[in-house]
Order: structure tokens, then C-alpha cells, then sequence
């Protein structure tokens, strides 16, 4: 056997298992082939180009070691996007399968792809995809550009939105639309987590009135807050909101002329991403070179969750996710008390705040895990941090619904039992709000195909758990009328009446989860 043979692949066995496609881990263990040392670099070079296009600049020129927690403060601006007219779109090919779903992913990753082009060529980072929006990053430097080029980057956004005003598809015309939203302030980079599962986090209130901003704006419009607007008036003309309740925002008013705006900002250059080179094509080389590359390849992989590691690992040589739409549970948790807690807190207290939500983090991917679910990605509210979980995606379960329960009910006893944290000398509570939802909904590998992307899932779904999480108590479950049914045999808990929810015609029956039977 090749293992036996070669102890200094031997060593890395256990790593290379979960980097390589099942065939390709078969093939070298039972043929001890030059070739198959071959393929087994080239897969993993590839595979490292894959990752490289799911992680955020930030973390790529500069990855932890798996399982190292770090932060630090950093200057910069913010700028949230969010799509308006998708879910008509979605909606309107669900029915027509994957000639559907192809036909949604072509829209959706033109769109991703002139906004990802757009974010390059402005000088950010795009941090996430989250659904159908977008975080980017404009961190400050000497000459205080950041706020300017994060400007010049939503009215760039906002005019590439003239190539999907009128969509024509099978199922009619469609038309989307954007709002911007942007803000600039400290806010602190976090990377928490395992070995086996790390993230990429911003805290403080610099993010949520970032959020804030987007959701505050027009459609069409870039949406500033006065502490930006203040640092630009001399450079944009701006225009106040007409709803008083956002009277602390403004309007740029996009009035300049296309030599004006241009096309890019000059930034400065960044460091080159190392890349496997194959030098040695011996045996002994070979085995070298893979070596390396799992180095480098381990501290992207544990950015994900292991279903979708393993989608890439299998779908690495094709370079293409099939796109789909299959019934999920989604679970979403509103972790309030973390992000809120970072700006008060002093430089003792901040490691201790990052440290609880680290294991925090863990203990709840822990609990999604051995459930069978996804986590997907802690994101950004305008109110504590927001964890997408879902069920039924990649994995599938009859009792999907049940697992999702479970894992809700886990979480929110994780949280209930946390240690008390710490700031400014006084107690800090942190509570959770969960929100759980069940349909079809659109799974894809989404952003630009050979650059910035990541699999997601998006719809109705999703929608509606992000807002059940949102009326909750603190440290309180609620689920749709189709989720209670699936799982009311196993579960106590009750109806609670009917609720307008954003985007719902009727008002939607809601239950409360109360504990596990």
C-alpha cells in the first residue's frame, strides 16, 4: 500500500481524507502510482483555487491556524446591499425544476458577477454573500479614502442595475433592484471557532448601523449615515430622506458624469496568494508538494461547514454545483448581546467577549452537527448577530423538521447556559431568538463562477425564519404552522395567533416552541 510505503504521506492521512474526492483517496491507497500522486496535487491545487474564491482577502493573506482565535480593532467603511424583486423571480421558475433553477442562476450570478467586478475594481473586500445581498469591507488608510470609494462603489452598483431592470424568462418579465447602505467607524475582526469549524466575524455598532443604513434607503439610491455624509459633502451632493424616522440618514444624489465616477479606484497593491508549484515531479517531490498544499488548504477548509467541503472536494474537477431546489427546514438564531457588548468593553474584556462567543460558536455548531444540519454563516443584524442553519440541504432526512427542533432546542439551552460575561464591571446578558421555517428553497453555488462566491441557500423559507426569529421573546422558539405539524408528536408548545410578516399577504400562524418531550 502506498501509505505503508511512504510514511511521510502516512502522516497526513487522516488530513487528506476529507480533502479528496472518494475515488481519488481509493485510488492511491490500493495503486501506489506516480500518476496517482499526480492527481492527487493536482486535485488539491485546484481545490485550493475553489476556497480561494469562498473566503473574504482578509482571511486568505493572512489565515489562522485552525482553531486559533484572533481579533483585532480596525478603521473602515461598510457598505450592505440588498436585492428587491428576487423572490418574484425565484418563486416564478421554482415550478419549472432545474430548467428553472438554471435559468435562476444565470440571473442571479450576473448579477453577483458585475457587482463582484465592481467591488474589485472600487478597492474592496467582499466579506459575504448573505442570500441575495452583500457585505464589503473599505478598510481606512492614510489619505481617509475609504468612505469615498465605498460612495463611488454603490453609485457604480447602483448604475449596473439598468442591465436588470427589464428580465426577460420564460415566466414573464422580471425586474430587480438594490438598496445601498453605508457607514464608517471601528469595528473589530474576529476569527472564532474549532479546528474542525472556524468563522469570520465583525462586532460593534459600526456593523449594525451599516445594516441599518441599507434598510433605511431607497431603492436605486445609496443610503449614507450623517457621520459619513459629513466627511463627503464637499465631494457628492446629497439629499435628506423624506420619511422623518430617518432623519439620520441621507441620499447621494448620482449626478456625475461617467469620467467623473470612472470605472476603479487606484488602491494599493496586495500580496499575491501562494499557489502550489510543482517543481519536483519525483515520488518523494510529489509527496513534498501535497504536504504543503494540505498546509495551506486546512485553514480554508475549516471556514466551511463539512457538507459543503465535501460538495466542493467531489465537484473540484468539474468546477460547476449543480443548482436546485430542495425542501429545508431553516433555522435561524438571533444572538443578541455579543456585538452589543464590543464597544463598551475594555481591552481585558474584549478578549473574554470574543472568547465566549468563540465557544459559543462552537457549542452551536456542535449541537447543529450531530443533528444532521448546516451552519451556514454568522451574519449581521440591526440587532445582535444572526446564525443561518439549515436541514434538508445536501443531507437529507425524512425527519428533517424533527432534527431542526432538536438542534433549536439544543441551541437555546446552550445559550441559557452561558457563563455571565463581563462588561464595564457589570453583567452582560446574552439571549438568543430562534425562528423556524420549512419549504423549498434555491441551493446554488452563487457570485462569480471563477472568482468570489459560495453555496447558499435562498427563499421564502429563509425569509420567513430571519422574521419569526425577529418576534421572538429572548431565549424563545417560534415556528410556522408547517413546522409544528411535523413536529407537534415529539414536541410541546402552542399556537400563539396570526402576525403580519413582511412580504405575506395574510397574516401567518405562529407557535411557540416550548421544550422537548
Amino acid at each position: 500500500m502506498l501509505f505503508d510505503s511512504a510514511p511521510d504521506l502516512a502522516a497526513i492521512e487522516l488530513r487528506l481524507r476529507q480533502l479528496l474526492p472518494a475515488s481519488l483517496y481509493a485510488e492511491i491507497w490500493v495503486e501506489p502510482l506516480p500518476n496517482s500522486l499526480m492527481r492527487v496535487f493536482e486535485h488539491l491545487r485546484t481545490l485550493q483555487h475553489v476556497l480561494h474564491g469562498y473566503m473574504p482577502r482578509q482571511v486568505l493573506e493572512l489565515p489562522p491556524c485552525p482553531g486559533e482565535v484572533r481579533y483585532s480593532w480596525q478603521e473602515g467603511t461598510l457598505l450592505f446591499t440588498d436585492l428587491a424583486g428576487f423572490t418574484p423571480l425565484m418563486e416564478a421558475n421554482a415550478a419549472h425544476g432545474q430548467q428553472g433553477a438554471l435559468l435562476l442562476l444565470d440571473i442571479l450570478n450576473r448579477y453577483f458577477s458585475e457587482m463582484v467586478e465592481i467591488v474589485s475594481k472600487s478597492g474592496g473586500d467582499l466579506l459575504e454573500f448573505t442570500g441575495d445581498a452583500i457585505l464589503v469591507q473599505f478598510l481606512a488608510d492614510s489619505y481617509e479614502s475609504d468612505a469615498a470609494q465605498a460612495v463611488r462603489a454603490g453609485l457604480r452598483m447602483q448604475r449596473a442595475m439598468a442591465h436588470f431592470k427589464d428580465i426577460e424568462t420564460p415566466q414573464g418579465k422580471f425586474c430587480l433592484e438594490m438598496r445601498v447602505g453605508i457607514h464608517t467607524g471601528r469595528f473589530l475582526t474576529a476569527d472564532i471557532g474549532t479546528p474542525m469549524r472556524m468563522a469570520h466575524v465583525l462586532l460593534g455598532s459600526t456593523v449594525q448601523q451599516a445594516k441599518y443604513a441599507e434598510g433605511a434607503g431607497e431603492v436605486g439610491r445609496v443610503c449614507l449615515t450623517d457621520k459619513v455624509g459629513d466627511r463627503l459633502r464637499s465631494k457628492f451632493r446629497l439629499e435628506s430622506l423624506n420619511a422623518d424616522l430617518n432623519a439620520d440618514h441621507v441620499l447621494v444624489k448620482d449626478d456625475l458624469m461617467l469620467e467623473q465616477l470612472g470605472e476603479y479606484d487606484i488602491t494599493p497593491s496586495r500580496r499575491r496568494l501562494s499557489s502550489s508549484l510543482l517543481l519536483d515531479r519525483s515520488p518523494q517531490g510529489l509527496i513534498a508538494e501535497i504536504q504543503e498544499a494540505v498546509k495551506r488548504i486546512e485553514p480554508l477548509a475549516s471556514y466551511l461547514s463539512t457538507p459543503i467541503l465535501n460538495l466542493l472536494v467531489e465537484s473540484a474537477a468539474k468546477r460547476q454545483i449543480s443548482p436546485n431546489f430542495p425542501e429545508a427546514t431553516v433555522v435561524f438564531v438571533n444572538l443578541v448581546g455579543f456585538p452589543e457588548s464590543i464597544d463598551k468593553a475594555t481591552s481585558d474584556e474584549v478578549k473574554d467577549v470574543v472568547g465566549s462567543f468563540s465557544r459559543t460558536f462552537a457549542l452551536v455548531h456542535a449541537a447543529v452537527r450531530s443533528h444532521g444540519g448546516i451552519l451556514q454563516k454568522v451574519t449581521y443584524h440591526l440587532v445582535g448577530s444572526d446564525v443561518l442553519i439549515y436541514f434538508g440541504v445536501l443531507d437529507a432526512h425524512t425527519d428533517d423538521a424533527v432534527r431542526a427542533a432538536r438542534a433549536a432546542t439544543a441551541i437555546q439551552e446552550i445559550v441559557m447556559k452561558l457563563s455571565t460575561l463581563m462588561v464595564e464591571g457589570q453583567p452582560a446578558e446574552v439571549t438568543c431568538r430562534i425562528g423556524i421555517a420549512s419549504g423549498f428553497v434555491f441551493a446554488a453555488e452563487i457570485g462569480e463562477p471563477r472568482g468570489r462566491r459560495e453555496f447558499n441557500i435562498l427563499g421564502d423559507p429563509v425569509n420567513t425564519a430571519a422574521r419569526l426569529a425577529m418576534q421572538a421573546t429572548p431565549n424563545q422558539i417560534l415556528v410556522t404552522e408547517q413546522v409544528y405539524g411535523a413536529i407537534a408528536p415529539q414536541f410541546s408548545g402552542g399556537p400563539l395567533g396570526k402576525i403580519a410578516l413582511k412580504g405575506k399577504v395574510l397574516p401567518t400562524a405562529i407557535f411557540a416552541l416550548q421544550s422537548q418531550l
